[in-house]
């Protein structure tokens, strides 16, 4: 400890040792008098357009000394720099952000956010659409007219009781609601026969999916299937947005994903065949993240540092709201075609609000469309109402900005071939050693498990016994507490602790609501909702948990992989509950509660980060102090970083 003084000494040596001094040229006898060439508006204050060099006391900050030997700027007020905008010495060595800081938050800055705030709810209408559009119906099988008619046997204590063997028709068997029974004519006996049709119960809903195509008996998993093909469509879409945004721009992307969005939406609501309808579902989900996650990176790049976190938020409870909307839109329209198209609609807004906002200027620059930025830039300052500095510093800024992006990517093999070795030897470093395998194991593990509970809770809310329409409506109410206030809890109760509790609370509410008596339905729905509310905190708490993880060598890698496997879950829980739902509902609680166990068990053998430095490397990993178990303290960067990792999984 006592070594750090003194390499701060010679650190900071030039603050003290060599500081800019006020200085006057010591001009020898024979250098000629020059004169001071004052601005026009002195000139008007003072009738003389010149002063002698014994006159210079002018209340100019900066005056401009002409003379037939040289020229030199002398500033006549020490202390009181120059403007960069008069200061041809002005230092160059900014990043982007300093322009982005000067541009402040205004009409330019609102205008993107009031579009993507728009935008967010139209993909939650489909995200979750399966909800609503595709629940499990009661339904009975239609028998048709060859049908056997059977009769119930009555037994021995009910025989001697009435002299009868049989009832009347009146006791008919109720048959399974998937077969009818057959009276075979040459053996004479009866044989199940699947159903071809049924009748569905309307009582909750006119028309749905699941009636209309009647996905019922052994067509039951293509229920399942319907929610599945949109989050199969996020894995790939998020496989090829993210290229796709850095080579042609965010914007350019955003219109056309957006504007994909709407047409298929709207069209999807009309389609005569299931296969034509799971593909405009599949087509949905890969414009997801092409369009929500590039407009997310789009408001944030234009956005000021310290409103990131702000507008990360503002984006994130529009997608609650939207959700609890979406339950009320549900319950005044019954039918699933007029429900989507009622809800796809508006989306059509998003074109003209397109008009309203520009290409990423960072981006521009960074691919070197310098005239371009300058001009979304001039534009931006025009309607914040500030004043930027000349066009010469910002292309100066942006000429280091695209240099050094340009110099990250001469690292980079460009041969597909090389970019596929490199991808495979990514991936095989998250397995390369004891500490980096136990994270990656784990890592993927929860974030599979917490993808299935975030999913699968809203789409098993029929199964459970809960009112869909009311679970829905609370369950976006109460993920806006697990997302704004449990990531500074976190900051203070420690990352692995938070999300120790958020997964032990989920799994003792959901293994404790199979319990609850059928009369008892206010109670069911709570736990419920406690479930949800803590899942959703799970969500939040490892996303920040698993950037300080990763060391900074494979973060993106990790990242990466981890997200694929909540979508992995999320795949998977419509399958689980469509298993389950009809012959055991309880049992969906029960597996439910059991993996939040599990993924609250693996996360015992990983160390608090709050309180340790991140890694930077593999190397790191293994001679890394995992400290105590104490109260956290992240630095204010930390905290942002992880707040935009968080929230890239809506």
């Amino acid at each position: 400890m006592n070594w750090y003084p003194q390499v701060v000494y010679h650190n900071i040596a030039g603050v003290f040792l060599a500081p800019p001094v006020d200085h006057t040229c010591r001009r020898p006898p024979h250098a000629y008098t020059p004169t001071i060439v004052l601005p026009p508006e002195a000139t008007h204050a003072t009738g003389n357009t010149t002063y002698s060099i014994l006159n210079t006391t002018s209340s100019l900050s900066t005056t401009t000394v002409t003379s037939e030997v040289n020229t030199y700027t002398h500033q006549s007020k020490p202390g009181k720099p120059s403007s960069p905008a008069t200061d041809p010495t002005h230092n160059m060595n900014e990043d982007f952000d300093s322009i982005l800081t000067k541009l402040g938050t205004g009409k330019w800055n609102i205008f993107f956010l009031i579009t993507m705030c728009f935008w967010y709810p139209q993909v939650v209408y489909h995200n979750i659409a399966g909800v609503f559009l595709a629940p499990p119906v009661d339904h009975t099988c239609r028998r048709p007219p060859h049908a056997y008619t059977p009769t119930i046997v009555l037994p021995p204590e009910a025989t001697h009781a009435t002299g009868n063997t049989t009832s009347s028709l009146s006791t008919t068997i109720q048959e399974d609601s998937c077969h009818f029974l057959v009276e075979n004519i040459t053996t004479g006996r009866l044989v199940k026969e699947p159903c071809t049709e049924w009748d569905f119960d309307n009582t909750t809903s006119l028309s749905t999916v699941t009636s209309e195509f009647q996905l019922v008996c052994d067509k039951k998993y293509l229920r399942a299937t319907y929610q599945s093909m949109y989050m199969f469509g996020m894995m790939a879409g998020s496989g090829f947005s993210g290229y796709l945004g850095d080579k042609y721009g965010r914007y350019t992307l955003l219109c056309i994903s957006s504007v994909i969005y709407c047409v298929i939406a709207i069209g999807s609501a009309w389609l005569p065949s299931l296969s034509w309808l799971f593909t405009a579902r599949f087509l949905l989900g890969t414009m997801h993240p092409a369009s929500l996650l590039i407009g997310y990176i789009l408001v944030q790049e234009i956005m000021e540092p310290k409103m990131r976190i702000v507008t990360g938020i503002v984006q994130f409870i529009t997608w609650t709201f939207a959700t609890m909307l979406y339950s009320g839109w549900a319950y005044l329209i019954r039918e699933w075609r007029w429900l989507q198209t009622f809800v796809s609609l508006p989306a059509l807004i998003m074109i003209p609000l397109l008009f309203t906002i520009d290409e990423s200027p960072r981006w521009l620059a960074v691919v070197g469309q310098h005239q371009r930025a300058l001009k979304v830039l001039r534009r931006a300052a025009k309607l914040n109402k500030v004043t930027l500095p000349p066009d010469q510093n910002l292309l100066a800024i942006m000429k280091t900005v695209q240099e050094q992006t340009t110099i990250k990517e001469k690292k980079v093999s460009k041969s597909v071939m090389d970019k596929l070795r490199n991808v495979i030897d990514e991936v095989l470093l998250l397995f390369s050693g004891h500490k980096i395998r136990l994270i990656t194991f784990v890592m993927c593990l929860d974030f599979c498990i917490v993808g299935m509970l975030f999913f699968g809770l809203t789409m098993g809310a029929n199964a459970l016994g809960v009112d869909v329409f009311i679970f829905v409506a609370i369950s976006g109410t109460v993920e806006i507490p697990a997302w704004t206030i449990l990531l500074p809890i976190t900051k203070w109760f420690g990352r692995k602790r938070t999300a120790i509790l958020s997964y032990f609370i989920t799994a003792v509410v959901l293994l404790t609501q199979p319990l609850i008596p059928e009369d008892l339905k206010v109670l069911s729905i709570v736990l419920v909702m406690i479930g949800k509310m803590t899942s959703s905190s799970a969500f939040s708490s490892i996303g920040v948990y698993i950037t300080e993880l990763f060391p900074t060598e494979v973060r993106s890698q990790g990242f990466g992989l981890a997200m694929a496997a909540s979508r992995l879950g999320a795949i998977i829980a419509p399958f689980i509950i469509s298993a389950v739902e009809d012959t055991y509902p309880w049992l969906i609680s029960v597996v439910f509660g059991l993996s939040a166990l599990v993924a609250c068990i693996a996360l015992i053998p990983l160390w608090e980060t709050g309180n340790i430095r991140l890694p930077d490397t593999l190397a790191d990993l293994d001679t890394l102090h995992t400290g105590t178990d104490s109260k956290t303290n992240i630095q204010p960067d930390k905290v942002t970083r992880c707040y935009h990792l968080a929230y890239e999984k809506i």
